[in-house]
């Protein structure tokens, strides 16, 4: 039932570190060699785990990363280290203590927790995971502010806790991902229904394609993105109902909602802006056009133009060199006259896959120049934008 043992043991603790930084082209010869002196059952889960720790590293950083035991669907599944100390911050300054982790895994909120000084009960049904976070708590320190329990989330009792974290299952081994919020384990409703229980506050992570409609009137929304890609969104309870923000890491740079209409659509100027996919999420490019004094190219594209050059956070910034109607051939004489040999293609109300417009208008590279291709409508009309980023 717990695969983690035998490497809970010195034995196995010996070994995992023996074989921390192996190849994995490697893996078959270190197997063998290493059989030679311990159980084959053990080599396979060292090295098993080894591969798992360096996977993790994108997520928990390779300190961390070399002490933490992980599942499969832990490494998977878990939050990134930025995003739950960003989370777990908002808790400990809203004068929260303690916390009920439900659905826990493997233990990465819980760790972020602890770490920003707040008591934490650690619930997971599945025993695998439950061992892996109990396990990674003793490696990390942090066994004396994290109780870990494997239980069924919905029949345990929260009271004595100052909030609720809620990090539902969204993926299924028949389904792979699953979109709709009654179907997560548990489903949303039970979640809101635990949150709002809480005495003090609570937070529900939940996947950031949710739409805005399926947000409980209760809630605070947050779409969290790091390094600019959406990792997640986030419903708050006991903070500020009816609130809809965008958070960038790192920083935090956080953009709030103030109910601003659309902007209005206007020419192509010298700049196009490509919000942050959390502002996008959270509907918030308004708020973004405003900040900008630009306008939308089409009504259903979320590109804001302008003609002067603003720094922002919440967006990147794009000098327009060109506007083309949709062209392959023009596209692709374009780019070997200006001796492209780096073509970047981003698209946006477009049809087109980016990976083949770029096989097709640059089969071979032509020189060292760089351009940025958007493949977007303006004005309703097919159109190919042509530029390079702004630093």
């Amino acid at each position: 039932m717990n695969d983690l043992a035998p490497l809970l043991t010195p034995e196995g603790r010996a070994l995992l570190d023996e074989v921390r930084d192996t190849d994995p082209a490697h893996e078959l010869a270190v197997a063998t060699r290493l059989r030679r002196d311990h159980p084959a059952e053990l080599v396979s889960a060292a090295l098993g785990q080894a591969r798992l720790r360096q996977r993790a590293v994108a997520k928990f950083g390779a300190e961390d990363a070399a002490r933490m035991f992980f599942t499969p669907n832990g490494v998977e599944q878990s939050t990134r280290r930025s995003v739950a100390a960003y989370r777990a911050e908002r808790l400990r300054a809203a004068g929260v203590r303690s916390v009920a982790d439900l659905c826990c895994g493997i233990g990465g909120d819980a760790i972020a927790l602890a770490r920003a000084g707040i008591r934490v009960l650690a619930v997971d049904r599945d025993p695998q995971a439950a061992a892996a976070a109990r396990a990674n708590a003793e490696a990390l320190g942090l066994a004396g502010l994290i109780e870990v329990r494997e239980a069924d989330v919905t029949e345990v009792d929260t009271s004595g806790y100052d909030a609720v974290f809620v990090d539902p299952a969204r993926r299924s081994s028949k389904r792979g991902r699953i979109f709709d919020p009654e179907a997560y384990s548990p489903p949303l409703s039970w979640a809101v229904r635990a949150a709002l229980g809480a005495s003090r506050a609570a937070a529900l992570k939940i996947a950031p394609g949710i739409p805005h409609e399926a947000v409980p009137g209760e809630a605070e929304a947050e779409w969290i993105s790091d390094g600019g890609d959406v990792k997640e969104a986030v419903l708050w309870f006991g903070t500020a109902p009816g609130t809809i923000r965008a958070t960038l890491l790192p920083g935090p740079h956080t953009l709030v909602s103030r109910g601003l209409p659309d902007p209005e659509v206007r020419p192509v100027g010298r700049y196009l802006y490509e919000p942050d996919g959390a502002v996008v999420r959270s509907h918030l490019v308004a708020e973004v056009a405003e900040m900008l004094d630009g306008g939308l190219i089409d009504p259903t594209i979320a590109y804001v133009t302008t003609d002067t050059l603003t720094p922002t956070p919440y967006a990147t910034a794009y000098e327009i060199t060109d506007r083309l109607p949709f062209n392959v051939k023009k596209l692709k004489a374009l780019l070997r006259e200006r001796e492209v040999g780096v073509l970047t293609v981003k698209k946006r109300g477009s049809a087109v896959e980016p990976e083949e417009l770029r096989r097709k208008a640059l089969p071979k590279p032509h020189g060292t120049a760089s351009v940025t291709v958007f493949l977007t409508r303006v004005a309703g009309a097919p159109t190919m934008l042509l530029g390079h980023p702004v630093r």
